[in-house]
């Protein structure tokens, strides 16, 4: 069974004649344990082309200390990274090639470099014996494998103990006195973000570096075919390809079930649908429908989650407002159960679809299409031109769905109709958003109106589904023999938010619609 630990860590340049100053200077820091030598011994893989390297990620089968097995590090921030373990064994672990499966897609992974460190393990500890930091004086011998050139060297870790992390700034507090004492005593910090980065770039081989020695970068990442600065196509391909690489990132996060994981992941998968439906002037639509159709797919496929989870925050959040005498029943067992069963279901749909053959292709797809774009005629021209006709053209629509909206009487027909608009103000938005690098402030602006508008029809939204759920909740304690009047309660209380919205809508669509907002655009 893996398990996670947060590193956060900082290194150093360092030589055999390297000496550590008196750390004990260091304020928190009362002592200096020596907690002698250890020998690793650590093969690192990777795609044949270098694709985990060039995202920064390291995957290593090490042994030797105390926490030999297989590692897998996903970069969080500088000097943070999520250190994901597996028991030793002779093969990748299939939990670890899942979180790789976006990048390696039906590849394989393949040894690469290999690291022989001698480990000079010292312990800084506070006054009272606890564990702040985990200073390590590293003798590295690198062999690039299969049979390639080697390098050595000698650097210093700091990192910081599992108890010390997060606690309210300590952590960067006490790195940073710490780097303040070594940098006294000469030492400066490294210019290799990792032992593999420096590894690889010392035993480089032709082909797997770009100019400067930077790692080439492939996949989603890769910027081929990219027109040139100032045109429409090189605006859209860069806010299209930057939807890709989220895609990429984040399927490891949301295999870990990580904290907004999934919303971002479908926030991607809806950006660039929205990018190929606006700019269909820039990008060939006979090409990019075929794609947004199946982001549409993964985005479905998300959304169960991730509109469940919502929900449930929602309704929770309402059961708890009520005055205890208002709740009525056991309405919190009963959310928790019903949410639970539709949570579990709604997981399963997750993986599932990240471990699709059609997942698969879906990102190869997005490879080939940001390899070889489907530009047309428009993608050559001036940016500025280009997008603001596009984002305005998507504002008109958004005009008409809200004016149609407005004219309807409270009612189902309504509702539908506010759902409406609100997927044209989200669209308006992302289109300006797109835009926001190339129009700058006015599109900034824009964006922030029309966000304000696709709020409010959220909320209306949301409370329109709130009262289903309450619809079925209510039912089954009725069929369990429990009251229903709470969740009666809550119907009406979700009928009183959709009439609110309603009535905000007016005033939030005269800002977002102001003649000089849109003027704005194409000045």
């Amino acid at each position: 069974m893996a398990e996670t630990k947060r590193e956060i860590e900082r290194k150093y340049e360092a030589t055999s004649r390297t000496r550590v100053p008196d750390l004990t200077r260091v304020p928190a820091v009362a002592e200096v344990v020596d907690r002698g030598v250890m020998e690793l011994d650590a093969v690192y893989y990777d795609t044949p082309d270098l694709r985990l390297a060039a995202d920064a990620i390291t995957l290593r089968r090490r042994t030797g200390g105390s926490d030999e097995g297989w590692h897998l590090k996903l970069p969080v921030a500088s000097g943070i990274r999520d250190e994901i373990r597996a028991p030793l064994a002779d093969t990748l672990p299939g939990e670890l090639a899942g979180l790789l499966r976006s990048r390696v897609r039906d590849g394989e992974v393949v040894p690469v470099v290999r690291l022989r460190s001698a480990r000079d393990v010292r312990h800084l500890q506070a006054a009272d014996g606890t564990l702040l930091a985990e200073l390590s004086i590293d003798t590295v011998h690198a062999e690039r494998l299969p049979g390639g050139a080697e390098a050595a060297w000698t650097e210093i870790e700091v990192e910081l103990a599992d108890d010390t992390e997060g606690t309210d700034g300590a952590d960067e507090a006490l790195l940073d006195a710490i780097e303040k004492r070594l940098r006294k005593a000469d030492i400066r910090p490294s210019s290799a973000p990792s032992k593999l980065s420096r590894a690889l770039k010392e035993t480089s081989t032709d082909g797997d570096t770009a100019s400067g020695g930077a790692l080439a970068p492939t996949g989603a990442s890769a910027p081929g075919g990219a027109p040139a600065p100032g045109t429409a196509g090189h605006a859209v391909l860069a806010y299209v390809r930057e939807q890709a690489e989220a895609i990429v990132a984040l399927d490891p996060a949301v295999r870990r079930d990580l904290p907004d994981a999934v919303h971002q992941l479908r926030v991607a998968c809806r950006r660039m649908r929205s990018a190929f439906k606006t700019y269909r002037k820039v990008l060939d639509r006979d090409v990019t429908d075929p794609v947004g159709a199946e982001l549409k797919w993964l985005a479905g496929e998300l959304g169960v989650a991730r509109d469940q989870e919502v929900l449930t925050e929602r309704l929770r959040g309402r059961i708890d407002a009520l005055p205890r005498p208002l709740r009525l029943g056991p309405v919190r067992g009963r959310l928790r159960t019903w949410s639970a069963a539709h949570a579990r279901s709604g997981r399963r749909r997750v993986l599932a679809a990240l471990d699709s053959a059609r997942y698969l292709a879906l990102l190869d797809t997005l490879d080939e299409l940001l390899a070889d774009p489907p530009l047309r005629k428009a993608a050559g021209r001036d940016a500025r031109k280009v997008l603001a006709r596009a984002v305005l053209k998507d504002h008109d629509r958004l005009t008409a769905r809200v004016g149609r909206a407005r004219a309807l009487d409270p009612g189902r027909e309504l509702d539908v109709a506010l759902h409406e608009a609100r997927k044209a103000a989200k669209r308006a938005r992302y289109a300006a958003d797109a835009a926001a690098p190339t129009l700058g402030k006015p599109a900034r602006r824009f964006a922030k109106r029309v966000k304000s508008v696709q709020s409010l029809l959220g909320e209306h939204q949301d409370a329109v589904v709130a009262r289903e759920a309450l619809r079925e909740l209510a039912d089954q304690a009725h069929a369990a023999g429990e009251t229903a009047f709470t969740w009666g309660l809550l119907h009406g209380r979700e009928e009183t938010a959709a009439a609110a919205a309603e009535g905000e809508l007016p005033g939030a669509w005269a800002r977002a619609s102001a003649p000089e907002i849109r003027a704005a655009l194409t000045r």
